[in-house]
């Protein structure tokens, strides 16, 4: 593993992709080096036992979320499914480590913002200053197309269209391709932080003071504070956690709330799944209200028909 980073990283550092992938062979070895020092040297052969062992340990003791605890065991498998087709000897104390179940947990609703929410976040940051206007242009930006945040962030003035149609191009998992449409308001605050802060064409557009791009954890820790600043005007915010990531989920279920097919928020976000969609793009509650107002309360009795209060109607028919 060690050999496979110092290559993956002569080659590729530098880039968004390799930052990633830097950060992903961090975790894996992190997981090997906590799964070496609690199996620890053991001339035993590991049971299913000590797994399961290990597994408590890692969510009861180290406080670890089921999340963590399954990645956990998604290595060891992995290890052990390796181990299975090397070595034919062992493969019963594989098979019992690879029958190790998986935890399932519980699945929370995406936390999204209210417009008013979203209203008075992007109207903190101070405008007459260059961070406030990069931060203000950052926050349009992630709301008006749902990018993720490093997708924003990797944004060069020559993937944006200023004419009209305007759209800017990003670039999603996998370096998967999108097109997405951008409101004249984004298009105006983009042009007017260029002309503050001219950049190349191929440079990224929302950079610090030195020059050098934004972070994702720098951005996360500007919006904290402008969080802070904004639960005065919208006290809703003090039960949500906000993260860039947040305006995503907004994006999608107000497009649900204004009637847009789930196939065009698919595309709009670079989803492959409709299932992925689908848990972003949920009703909210105005859009659950007008449901609900269409459906007859049951308590309330139904009207009569009109020929049940006609008493000539009711004679004639009681006579034939």
């Amino acid at each position: 593993m060690r050999r496979t980073h110092c290559r993956s990283s002569r080659h590729t550092w530098g880039t968004a992709t390799s930052t990633r992938r830097w950060f992903t062979l961090r975790s894996r070895r992190s997981s090997c080096s906590k799964q070496r020092t609690a199996f620890g040297r053991r001339r035993r052969p590991i049971a299913q036992l000590t797994v399961s062992a290990f597994l408590h340990h890692t969510e009861q003791e180290r406080g670890d979320t089921i999340g963590t605890r399954n990645v956990r065991l998604s290595a060891l498998r992995s290890f052990f499914g390796f181990v299975a087709g090397r070595e034919p000897t062992a493969i019963a104390q594989c098979t019992e480590i690879l029958h190790v179940p998986m935890k399932k947990a519980p699945i929370h609703a995406p936390c999204y913002l209210e417009p008013e929410e979203v209203k008075a976040i992007r109207a903190q940051p101070d405008r007459s200053t260059i961070k406030g206007q990069r931060d203000h242009t950052l926050l349009s930006f992630l709301y008006n197309t749902g990018a993720r945040i490093q997708e924003a962030l990797d944004v060069c003035p020559r993937a944006i269209r200023f004419d009209t149609p305007a759209c800017v191009r990003l670039y999603g998992k996998g370096w998967k391709e999108r097109l997405s449409p951008l409101w004249p308001e984004t298009v105006s605050l983009l042009r007017s932080l260029l002309q503050r802060q001219p950049r190349r064409d191929d440079e990224p557009i929302f950079v610090n003071r030195y020059g050098i791009p934004l972070g994702a954890s720098g951005v996360r820790f500007k919006l904290a504070e402008y969080v802070a600043r904004a639960m005065k005007i919208a006290p809703g915010l003090a039960s949500k956690h906000v993260t860039p990531h947040s305006f995503r989920h907004a994006t999608a279920v107000h497009l649900v709330a204004a009637g847009v097919e789930v196939t065009v928020i698919r595309s709009w976000l670079g989803h492959v799944s409709l299932d992925t969609t689908n848990h972003y793009a949920q009703a909210n509650l105005e859009t659950k209200r007008l449901a609900l107002e269409r459906l007859e309360s049951p308590s309330r009795s139904p009207k009569r028909p009109s020929w049940k209060q006609d008493q000539s109607v009711l004679a004639w028919l009681d006579n034939v």
